[in-house]
């Protein structure tokens, strides 16, 4: 069993280093219980604010504006035009991020932000940090305020916990990808996507247009349609029978799942099979799947399910006489045909167990817990100019 991971908190302000962040040297790699990205890691290659179109940001920070003023701004009659400053501080420790939209909240209410600490880079709630100041009139600060700060909290958030699990699933020896899930908050996926982004993860597919994904709901329909799924569901006979022809069923229906996805997607989308079985797995990888997504087994048998199936097709299926001792007769006319595809592990992933289902042979392991239920960063925006200081509440 792997030792138990202390949180990331605590990991965090244990080996909280003095590095200046404002400096051009490595971002927040250098700080403990904070993962170095991986090779292909967006923040190693670019900006990432570079990935959202401005057209998209511009569109969505207008309308969480407009959810939070639809109608008149009595707060912000009260207090006027006049210029003043506003400063960002960091009130508990985790990674920045989210500056593209809390920059964008600004900027619709002509104010001008100046950050003092990159974005990916380590917050401290030591002497309440002073992350970024903003400048413009008072009104507009205020208008502002709870909206990019809602935005910054929860991007921040993920990005921390993200780096976190990447940081427990490089020192169990993991070289691959982590990646998210889909399963975001209606309207705020485009933030909690970058989120992961910032922290070293791959975000997975951004929508159902991104990627074919056929899950086990969509191979039970099409096994559904099948007049042996049909017998199915009219047998009497006992519950060990019928599981078996369903499991027979459902192998069957996975060459047509994926044949019918491949005719509609054509070759620029790849296609994804959820398998929960590794002969589901071995069917998708001969149907031609991209990537099979070995789903909730148990953790003990995950790299050697995956090293099988990776030795078995990357190097051409095994001869005729262990397809005849196997009984597949499935399998002759495409013995000896190598296949190219991507193993991933997902299912009941947390933080507590993701160490145990490292595996060099699984490629992508996914998990939505980087970004469901994450704590959120702690911020504050203080009022420092154009009258008597005053803090932002709490709500």
């Amino acid at each position: 069993m792997p030792p138990k991971p202390v949180s990331y908190t605590q990991e965090l302000e244990r080996n909280e280093t003095t590095h200046d962040p404002t400096d051009s040297g490595p971002s927040h790699s250098q700080g403990a219980g904070l993962a170095t990205h991986p090779p292909l890691a967006a923040p190693t290659h670019g900006n990432t604010a570079h990935l959202i179109p401005p057209q998209v940001l511009q569109r969505m920070v207008g309308s969480w504006l407009e959810e939070d003023a639809p109608g008149f701004d009595y707060g912000g009659f009260v207090v006027g035009e006049g210029r003043a400053e506003a400063r960002l501080l960091g009130k508990s420790m985790g990674i920045l991020a989210g500056v593209p939209f809390f920059n964008e909240v600004f900027r619709q209410l002509g104010c001008e932000v100046y950050w003092f600490i990159p974005e990916s880079h380590t917050t401290s709630p030591q002497t309440r940090k002073h992350i970024a100041t903003v400048h413009g009139p008072v009104r507009s600060l205020l208008l502002g305020e709870r909206v990019a700060l809602n935005l910054l909290a929860r991007c921040s958030g993920i990005a921390t916990k993200t780096s976190h699990t990447l940081h427990l699933l490089r020192d169990a020896g993991y070289p691959n990808a982590l990646a998210g899930t889909r399963k975001t908050t209606p309207g705020f996926r485009i933030v909690e996507k970058y989120g992961m982004l910032v922290g070293g993860a791959d975000t997975h597919r951004y929508d159902l247009s991104s990627m074919v994904m056929l899950k086990d709901n969509h191979v039970t329909a099409c096994a559904g349609n099948s007049a042996s799924m049909s017998n199915i569901d009219q047998a009497t006979t006992s519950s060990q029978s019928s599981s078996s022809q369903k499991q027979t069923a459902l192998l069957a229906a996975i060459p047509n799942a994926v044949r019918t996805a491949r005719s509609a997607a054509g070759f620029s989308l790849k296609i994804e099979v959820e398998c929960s079985t590794p002969a589901q797995a071995e069917a998708a990888i001969q149907a031609g799947a991209d990537v099979v997504m070995l789903d909730n087994f148990p953790a003990p048998e995950i790299g050697g399910i995956a090293r099988m199936l990776k030795e078995r097709w990357h190097a051409g299926h095994p001869p005729a006489a262990d397809v005849e001792a196997s009984g597949d007769a499935s399998h002759d006319a495409k013995a000896g045909r190598r296949r190219e595809f991507l193993i991933e592990v997902s299912g009941g992933l947390t933080e507590e167990n993701i160490a145990a289902y490292a595996s060099e042979y699984v490629d992508v392991v996914s998990t939505s817990s980087i970004h469901q239920g994450v704590p959120h960063l702690d911020f504050s925006l203080k009022v420092v100019g154009g009258g008597a200081a005053s803090e932002s509440s709490e709500t």
